[in-house]
């Protein structure tokens, strides 16, 4: 009896042991998935200021550990990460993980503990227009088994990018805008401080002459005057196209031009009002 129960566990060992061998845990292979790619009508440098705010920001977007915890934080930024191949193609490439994390949602069939890494791909397809890819995975510790995005992390953190992007080019707009007020202003300043200048030129010129005051006030008259062209035009609140219109002047009105610019004359019509006009619109006295 004891030879036979030998030879059974003899037999169940040679039975079991190739089965036993093929379950030792293995790392699965599985193609990464697509990602999203985005472009933006950016400039490269506003695009990549986005991204460095957002790689800094310390928090893997679109993804949670526990219900509890609707942000997942303590990401970091690193130059490279084996849980990605090395991108062969053009464009600036970018990184950022988060460790241990415990099953994050998101990614299909996630189990264990693991890394999550998210990877940015930036080129530039003109000098107002730029290519960003995104693309997730999640690796396991113990079986380096790789979960990739279901496209909520790579959405959520392009999200993210887009918003800081808008914010940083509303800023550059309003200073542009903020700019061209004062230049403007300055050249109103300027063309005023001139005017006086030149009034008081004439003045002083015309004291010795009653004769030559008559022909400077003609002269000066004609240079100030004008009227408007065919078939009329609007009088706007200031020099800028989108200002709000105060009132309509009809066609071959006479104004007095009071303030130059290059491209608006500062105006006042026959009644009193005051506005701006585009040069193109008026013409001089026939």
């Amino acid at each position: 009896m004891k030879v036979v129960h030998r030879s059974l566990l003899l037999l169940m060992f040679v039975v079991i042991s190739p089965g036993m061998s093929k379950a030792l845990p293995r790392p699965k292979e599985q193609l990464l998935g697509p990602g999203i790619t985005r472009e933006f009508p950016a400039s490269m440098e506003d695009l990549l200021q986005a991204l460095r705010e957002v790689l800094g920001d310390q928090t893997i977007h679109g993804t949670q550990i526990y219900d509890k915890q609707p942000v997942l934080m303590g990401a970091t930024e690193v130059q490279t990460t084996p849980l990605f191949a090395s991108w062969p193609a053009t464009g600036r490439v970018f990184y950022k993980i988060r460790k241990d994390a415990i099953a994050p949602r998101h990614f299909l069939e996630s189990a264990d503990q693991g890394t999550i890494a998210v990877r940015y791909i930036v080129t530039s397809v003109s000098a107002e227009r730029v290519r960003l890819h995104i693309d997730a995975v999640y690796v396991e510790n113990t079986h380096r088994t790789v979960h990739i995005s279901d496209g909520t992390v790579e959405t959520s953190e392009s999200k993210v990018i887009e918003d800081r992007l808008h914010a940083i080019q509303s800023e550059e707009q309003e200073a542009a805008e903020a700019n061209r007020r004062r230049d403007s202003a300055e050249l109103v300043r300027k063309t005023e401080v001139r005017e006086r200048e030149d009034e008081a030129k004439l003045l002083s010129a015309a004291q010795s002459s009653t004769e030559g005051l008559q022909q400077q006030i003609v002269a000066l008259r004609h240079e100030v005057e004008r009227r408007v062209k065919a078939p009329g035009a609007k009088l706007r609140s200031a020099p800028f196209a989108s200002s709000a219109t105060t009132t309509t002047l009809s066609a071959y009105a006479e104004i007095v031009v009071v303030i130059v610019t290059p491209h608006w004359y500062g105006v006042e019509t026959t009644d009193g009002q005051r506005g701006w006009m585009r040069i193109d619109e008026l013409e001089n006295l026939p």
